[in-house]
């Protein structure tokens, strides 16, 4: 234990930085968590949380698709390495996705993001298409590490459809229950690279967040949690209740579990992590858009490749395997519409319907 005058400046310190959290006006109040439970069982959750609907659906996107960045002719081109599920906000962009290898990328907004200033003679990409890249071209956190952190690509950061802009952070997770963290801060790019890195939110800077997180976690979760809706509390939170939830078999439960299933139990756990830093629908802040409702959720199973969704504006929650997909080169994109309100329950790869992609996010200088 730290000496108690030390302690006292640390706590100052630390209540400035959730002060300053909850004062920037970012958009996106999103938080992500990685569960590593027994015989190697490795979950990712997040929240999605917006001022409006994002008009989200769900895409089934194959190998062999003939990608670039989205910003002109300067874009980076590749063609995708393995197939993936995404989901997309706005139709413009990949906010959320596992691909086959089980490889997640989320996207969380980061209002002090800084992409820096062109860098000759490299070519550029669409923020709105960054997590896709990773899913397409990458099966392990090392691998994307490895080849991002060379910085092959410059990032443009065009406003959103409704006006806010992208200045975003990406985390990504295997299944080996590697995690990385990807910011720009000050036109640099700063990687989080290593397995407990188990939590993040959307603000405040990531090497804050941990400094927040080591304060609280000598107060003790048990005496007290903070329960503001600010990126700095739920950061707190969730680490507190993702390492309290079970990592095995509970027997007090695990008879209520559909075929008595240890990887059903561990999703409800961890989706109940997510409802738990969840802002309810509705509830918002005028001057704050920073602080908004959660509009929906997901867990991606990256042991047995799938992705769960579970939507704050309908009361259903349904998943998709991506075993039940063509995700093969030459097969056709297809997508799980949500946009207006549809119901959907259990298993829902074969309610998946080819469609045009859609186009991402265009930035140009």
């Amino acid at each position: 234990m730290r000496p108690a005058s030390l302690g006292r400046t640390v706590g100052a310190l630390v209540c400035s930085a959730a002060i300053l959290a909850g004062s920037v006006s970012s958009s996106l109040a999103c938080t992500r968590a990685v569960y590593v439970g027994e015989n190697g069982l490795v979950l990712t959750g997040r929240t999605m949380d917006w001022m409006e609907d994002m008009s989200s659906n769900i895409w089934a996107l194959p190998a062999g698709m003939k990608r670039d960045g989205a910003a002109g002719p300067n874009s980076v081109t590749w063609t995708s390495k393995y197939g993936s599920v995404a989901v997309a906000a706005y139709e413009v962009g990949t906010a959320d996705g596992i691909n086959e290898k089980g490889l997640v990328a989320n996207l969380l907004y980061l209002t002090s993001a800084d992409f820096g200033q062109p860098a000759k003679g490299k070519p550029e990409m669409s923020v709105a298409v960054w997590a896709q890249y990773v899913l397409d071209n990458y099966a392990t956190v090392n691998e994307a590490v490895a080849a991002l952190e060379k910085e092959p690509f410059r990032i443009l950061a065009p406003k959103l459809p409704n006006g806010k802009a992208s200045t975003l952070h990406l985390s990504i997770s295997d299944a080996t229950g590697d995690s990385a963290i990807f910011e720009y801060v000050g036109g640099k790019l700063k990687i989080h690279h290593d397995k407990k890195y188990t939590v993040m939110t959307n603000e405040p800077p990531f090497d804050e967040q941990l400094a927040i997180n080591k304060y609280w976690k000598e107060v003790g979760g048990t005496t007290f949690i903070p329960g503001t809706t600010t990126g700095a509390d739920r950061f707190v939170r969730a680490s507190f209740l993702l390492s309290s939830v079970p990592k095995k078999v509970d027997p007090a439960y695990i008879k209520g579990v559909p075929d008595q299933s240890y990887e059903v139990q561990a999703v409800a756990s961890l989706m109940g992590v997510m409802r738990s830093v969840s802002v309810p629908l509705g509830i918002s802040t005028p001057d704050r858009p920073n602080l908004s409702s959660t509009i929906w959720r997901t867990v991606s199973d990256q042991t047995n490749p799938r992705l769960y969704f579970d939507s704050a504006t309908r009361a259903d929650t349904f998943w998709v395997s991506l075993s039940k997909l063509d995700l093969k080169p030459g097969a056709p994109a297809r997508r799980l519409t949500l946009q207006n309100g549809e119901l959907y329950a259990g298993e829902t790869a074969d309610k998946f319907e080819k469609h045009e992609m859609f186009k991402f996010l265009p930035a140009t200088e």
